[in-house]
């Protein structure tokens, strides 16, 4: 093979190409494919000679490059060899061939990513030089998705937000429709690895109503939707997102549609029902959480009187993101069924200390998710008689209902009067709202 190229460079300058890609050509045709890497190692090595010339040493490396995507070697591993070979040998002529290196680069990350080395591939398309050539803005807008998208499936979050940030900043009207809703996949991934759960679920629940999505990665979209939502921090923003979704047909057919019913309608979460949705998270949905120091101080201090208590719960705060997002959930549907509930209490409701119950409530008073007010002597959570109609009422899409009120007495009996009020009124909504629709009939 060695007699043989030194007898192509010995043709004349504009006989050499021809005679190079032939021997390539012949090369890539023999039945035993363990023999490629090496004599392609050496036809490599002998184009990129300055004796050559730089014009037959790219031309024969574009066809080089041509044929291994046309599928030219079938195994992916021999591919793999040849194009890190090729990469290794041209390095130390990057300036002259970075045309070809860069193709021989998004070859070498395709088969990489097929392999499923998610990070290994998005390190070789980092390596590529995106102003060479003439990539249009669009064009390096596709490289930097890709790049994120591999990041995000090996769940590196840090580095993939690196990469969205400069996607972010060549994202225009006029841009594919295709690289957009990919850029959309990826802005509700990277807010979900960050916990921003609500606009997570609030971005793939848009997604899954895309058309030009398969349906198998809408439903996929829905889902995560549904388990952002029920992660998302309890309060009025959740529950309109929760009600959204409800509100979704499609939500009914998932595994996740027991959960999120319940946290719609305001239940108390069980373990059961915890444990079995725990099973559908992804890792970086079950992260670990610490504690503040000025939550544990607080929680230590109002501790201290009910020390002596053995049946209390020694668990200072939520463990995980599932356990926190639980615990406050339990928190606010504890509002709609009580009126007051001691610290001690709401621990054994959550299995924490009477304190850290006590600090959980205080800080969801303190960012406007919870209504009520804490007496500090009593030790009792007060919550407040006043409720806003987010899930339930005006959220369930049925519009406002007119309330009149009236002065029944006792403050305990008019707010139960209130809500056999509320209730009614929104049940003969619904059955005229079904009526008009001719859904039903009435019957004299």
């Amino acid at each position: 093979m060695e007699a043989k190229f030194a007898q192509i460079t010995s043709l004349a300058q504009k006989d050499r190409a021809p005679a190079f890609i032939a021997v390539l050509n012949e090369i890539l045709a023999r039945p035993n494919q363990a023999e490629i890497p090496r004599d392609i190692h050496l036809l490599v090595d002998n184009v990129v000679q300055d004796a050559v010339g730089l014009v037959v040493g790219r031309q024969v490396l574009t066809d080089l490059v041509k044929l291994l995507q046309e599928g030219a070697v079938k195994d992916p591993e021999i591919t793999k060899q040849i194009v890190q070979d090729t990469l290794n040998i041209l390095q130390p002529r990057l300036v002259s061939y970075e045309e070809q290196v860069n193709a021989l680069s998004f070859k070498l990350a395709e088969v990489l990513e097929n392999e499923e080395e998610w990070s290994a591939a998005a390190r070789v398309l980092a390596g590529i030089s995106l102003d060479a050539g003439n990539r249009t803005d669009e064009d390096k807008l596709q490289v930097y998705v890709r790049m994120v998208r591999l990041l995000l499936e090996d769940e590196d979050s840090v580095q993939a937000e690196t990469y969205y940030k400069r996607a972010a900043l060549l994202v225009r009207p006029e841009t594919n429709k295709e690289t957009v809703l990919q850029f959309k996949l990826c802005q509700a991934r990277l807010a979900d690895y960050a916990r921003r759960f609500l606009e997570a679920a609030s971005r793939y629940h848009e997604l899954s109503y895309v058309a030009e999505i398969d349906e198998e990665e809408r439903r996929q979209a829905l889902s995560a939707a549904v388990t952002c939502a029920v992660l998302a921090p309890a309060g009025p923003n959740r529950s309109r997102v929760l009600s959204s979704l409800c509100r979704d047909e499609r939500t009914a057919e998932l595994p996740t549609a027991n959960i999120l019913t319940a946290m719609f309608l305001d239940r108390i979460l069980r373990p059961a029902e915890v444990k079995e949705f725990e099973a559908t998270l992804r890792p970086h949905q079950l992260a670990q959480v610490s504690l503040s120091a000025n939550d544990r101080l607080a929680s230590a201090a109002n501790d201290d009187d009910d020390a002596s208590d053995p049946t209390a719960s020694k668990r200072k705060g939520p463990s995980t993101v599932l356990d926190r997002a639980v615990m406050e959930h339990n928190v606010l549907a504890s509002s709609k069924i009580y009126n007051n509930i001691t610290f001690r209490g709401l621990g054994a409701l959550l299995d924490l200390t009477p304190g850290a119950a006590e600090t959980m409530a205080r800080k969801m008073i303190e960012q406007g998710r919870l209504k009520g007010q804490i007496d500090q002597v009593e030790k009792l959570i007060i919550f407040d008689n006043d409720r806003d109609e987010d899930a339930q009422g005006k959220a369930g899409g049925l519009g406002d209902v007119e309330q009149t009120t009236e002065d029944t007495g006792a403050p305990f009996t008019k707010r139960w009067d209130m809500q056999i009020r509320s209730t009614a009124a929104n049940v003969e909504s619904l059955v005229q709202h079904l009526a008009n629709k001719g859904l039903i009939t009435s019957h004299a």
